[in-house]
């Protein structure tokens, strides 16, 4: 297996079972939470041990659905109120057992799958623990608290000893791991010069996550739609142009961008776009316009969605109870308990704006709302030429250095050409989420969306079409197998980790295919757009990241 290459996610051609069954906590038992624990129960040797969740709903039907089952209830070690409540038990338990003391068993490793800015918090406590995590992304919601992060997870003088993985699904799908490798591997279209990519945020999910949910504001540092939504589309694109390629040695080093730049702006969700008919309204169910509006709420969550007997997201997000009650009390319960939920509204004037801040408003008027962010925003990354050092200095290495395998690149130019990247977020599109983009090479150019490759050489006229993997259904919606691809790598190195003997350097390098450092240098990109966003500038990436690492005392 080439030592940059996470491990394959074929679901046809599953990585090799080990005889380690790890054990995992789950902590946030949302839709993240969720998915991961279906794949981890459906896909790999791993157990969902544990689940620690604020609602009592959730935590409860996250319990019957992957730990103890429909008709039982938790034994002690199995659920958590909060996070804070497992780390108290968690610490008196490993007091106890140094002391000799019987306990009931642990974990092996923790999901995290809470609201971003609580990601810090949580990190820099279990640290000292020294677990096995995945982290969903993005990994914090500062620069500086992703550094502090990896200093906590990094101690100076001390390996680290368990593996490291983050939310950034797309490297994990069999369709971005095709074409990474036609792209980097086979070379279809040469070396890489300019690539295209698209994230298709979709219409209505975008008023649903990022005007009237939880992703509507920016952070304190102004970090927005960008970080939540497309920080795993920057570590794409540093993926497919950074990383290094599939067949080169482990110490291949990164070809690092040269500068970074971003413009964007908040276009349509906004009062001045608010239509006259509305008038006053600032909820759906009071406005006179909501008919007519594409932007309805009930329009949305119950004629889209419960009417046809959908449950799932996002009807589930705005009531995590909705499939309880339409199975046992009926169509017009369940309607009449969306319907309360999406009632209600706050007065600008008089409620606390700390109150607003802190929860949905899934009813809320989208031209009424406090939303932030931006719908249409493009980020620009460009690369120099960086050459690998000289080869040795004889005849025949320069002549080989020279040549290469190709008759238009020295090998130690492979891949490390100048080229230039760029991302666009775009809100108001039919398709959601599907992306899409063009890559144009020395030899041709290619194209992709979330389920096709074709690529075009210029030399025979040729046009092919990929033959992508197919995806089980179940696997398909969650990011066209992503989840269960990342899930299945994390498990596949704890296992190898701790059953086989593997070091964790090896495990993250071969079956991850990134360790924290790669991690963190990806969110320092998105930090860094933010920064040009803001303030109208063009980042040079390399002093700029110096910069920032001196700044706190760390070096990724």
């Amino acid at each position: 297996m080439p030592p940059t290459e996470p491990i394959s996610n074929d679901p046809a051609n599953p990585p090799a079972a080990s005889s380690s069954v790890p054990k995992f906590l789950i902590i946030g038992a949302g839709s993240r939470g969720n998915a991961y624990a279906r794949a981890v129960t459906q896909a790999t040797t791993g157990i969902i041990h544990a689940v620690a969740e604020v609602d009592p709903f959730k935590r409860q039907e996250f319990g019957r659905s992957y730990i103890w089952g429909a008709q039982g209830s938790a034994a002690e070690g199995q659920e958590f109120g909060d996070w804070n409540e497992w780390l108290a038990w968690e610490k008196s338990r490993r007091k106890k057992e140094a002391k000799g003391e019987k306990q009931p068993a642990g974990v092996d490793g923790v999901f995290i799958c809470t609201l971003d800015e609580t990601h810090v918090e949580i990190l820099l406590a279990i640290a000292p623990l020294n677990l096995h995590i995945l982290c969903e992304k993005p990994l914090a919601t500062s620069l500086q608290d992703c550094l502090a992060i990896f200093r906590a997870l990094n101690p100076p003088g001390i390996p680290r000893t368990k593996i490291f993985s983050i939310g950034h699904v797309l490297r994990y799908s069999p369709h971005n791991q095709l074409l990474r490798t036609l792209l980097l591997h086979n070379r279809v279209i040469g070396e890489i010069v300019s690539l295209e990519h698209t994230e298709p945020v979709g219409w209505y999910h975008f008023s649903h996550s990022y005007v009237r949910g939880n992703w509507r504001r920016e952070t304190p540092n102004g970090d927005g739609s960008l970080l939540t939504k497309c920080s795993h589309d920057i570590d794409f694109i540093l993926w497919l142009l950074s990383s290094p390629p599939p067949d080169s040695p482990p110490n291949h080093p990164h070809h690092a961008p040269h500068t970074i730049f971003s413009t964007g702006s908040l276009t349509q969700f906004k009062r001045t776009r608010k239509p006259p008919a509305a008038g006053n309204a600032t909820n759906c169910l009071s406005c006179p316009a909501e008919p007519d509006c594409i932007y309805s709420a009930p329009k949305i969550y119950k004629d889209r969605f419960l009417s046809q007997g959908k449950t799932g997201w996002p009807v589930k997000i705005v009531c995590p109870d909705i499939e309880d009650t339409l199975k046992n009390q009926g169509m017009a319960a369940a309607e009449s308990l969306l319907l309360k939920t999406l009632a209600e509204d706050y007065d600008k004037a008089s409620t606390p704006d700390a109150l607003i801040a802190s929860r949905p408003w899934f009813g809320r008027c989208v031209y009424e709302s406090d939303n932030n962010v931006c719908e249409d925003q493009t980020v620009t990354i460009t690369w120099r030429d960086d050459p690998l050092p000289p080869p040795p200095n004889s005849v025949e290495a320069a002549a080989e250095d020279m040549r290469g395998t190709d008759t238009d690149m020295p090998t130690r130019l492979r891949s490390r050409g100048a080229k230039t990247a760029s991302l666009h977020l775009i809100a108001p599109t039919q398709a959601q989420c599907e992306r899409r983009g063009r890559v144009y090479g020395t030899h041709g150019e290619l194209s992709y969306d979330s389920k096709t490759i074709s690529y075009y050489e210029f030399g025979s006229g040729k046009t092919s079409v990929v033959e992508v993997p197919e995806v089980p259904p179940e696997e398909t919606e969650a990011h066209g197998g992503g989840d269960y691809g990342l899930t299945r790598a994390f498990v596949r190195a704890v296992c190898a980790v701790e059953g086989e003997g593997w070091g964790v350097e090896r495990a993250q390098r071969e079956i991850v295919g990134c360790g924290l450092d790669e991690v963190v240098r990806g969110h320092a990109a998105v930090f860094a757009a933010e920064e040009t966003r803001r303030e109208g500038k063009v980042i040079e990436w390399g002093q700029w990241l110096r910069g920032k690492e001196r700044g706190v005392g760390v070096s990724v």
